[in-house]
């Protein structure tokens, strides 16, 4: 099976491909496609990695996902047992190479420079649902214009970089496969003890290898990695689950004493755990 890049399935003259995706879950698996990708979550929630950043994604978000930046969604089917999404796919040369070039579409520019980094719109949303819904009874002309819409009001609007750093050259199929079973050992294991050794035999290699691999990649360590999404689903438990003791949300969080739990929260959130969840509720 073909890891990275991942393509998607489109009809051969297509310059603009409509996707609606309802599942129990989104594609689970680390993936990198040419097209830059626009979606609107209608129902789901759950892990959003992209680059080399940890996210949620929940209903009603607005996720842009820029071209070959490898990405996966991990949806918590706890949560939500049926997921929803609609997506459209391009890429800056869909149109032609100077479509997006010429002098009335030069305001948006500022989309294709966010998206290399991924990112969610926080304003607007609005208009932008609006717009999505209209895609299913849309001819390929009418999503073609909505698109136009879509990238006018979200080059506007207020975002949030879902990724801080981009490894710039694409992903070998053995490259890919490598990370996508790094990531998807991972979040399948992290509220476990994953050791260097663990990880480094998941990808095949030898410890000092290994991480030498992933730093350069991700620009950061195995071990921030594995900390930031463990530190992660701590604050998803600590804003959904009123009675766990925050004692009890490290241990399910992977972290096996609390005083490195609230060392590694402070770290990456600067406030303790019960600071964040007294000022996010």
């Amino acid at each position: 099976m073909r890891v990275l890049p991942f393509k998607i399935p489109k009809p051969e003259l297509d310059a603009l491909v409509y996707q609606e995706d309802i599942e129990s879950f989104f594609y689970d698996k680390l993936h990198q496609h040419e097209e830059i990708q626009i979606s609107y979550i209608i129902k789901g929630e759950g892990t959003l990695i992209v680059g080399d950043t940890i996210n949620y994604y929940k209903s009603g978000d607005v996720l842009v996902i820029g071209s070959n930046l490898p990405h996966v969604f991990n949806s918590d089917i706890a949560a939500i047992s049926t997921s929803h999404m609609l997506s459209l796919f391009f890429t800056q040369f869909s149109f032609g190479k100077d479509f997006f070039r010429l002098e009335e579409l030069k305001s948006l520019s500022l989309f294709f420079k966010r998206a290399k980094h991924g990112f969610k719109v926080t304003s607007s949303k609005k208009a932008i649902t609006h717009l999505f819904l209209e895609l299913k009874i849309s001819s390929k002309f009418e999503r073609f214009v909505i698109l136009l819409n879509l990238l006018k009001i979200i080059s506007s609007a207020s975002y949030k970089s879902l990724s801080s750093f981009i490894y710039e050259k694409k992903y070998t199929e053995i490259e890919g496969k490598r990370m996508r079973n790094v990531f998807d050992y991972t979040m399948v294991h992290f509220n476990e003890t994953i050791t260097l050794e663990i990880i480094a035999d998941v990808a095949n290699m030898t410890k000092n290898a290994f991480c030498k691999y992933f730093k350069k990649r991700t620009n950061k360590t195995y071990l921030q990695f594995l900390n930031e999404l463990r530190v992660e689903y701590a604050c998803k438990l600590l804003l959904s689950e009123n009675d766990l003791p925050i004692a009890e949300i490290a241990y399910k969080s992977g972290f096996k004493n609390i005083s490195n739990f609230n060392r590694q929260f402070n770290t990456l959130k600067k406030q303790s755990p019960s600071s964040y969840k007294t000022s996010n509720r």
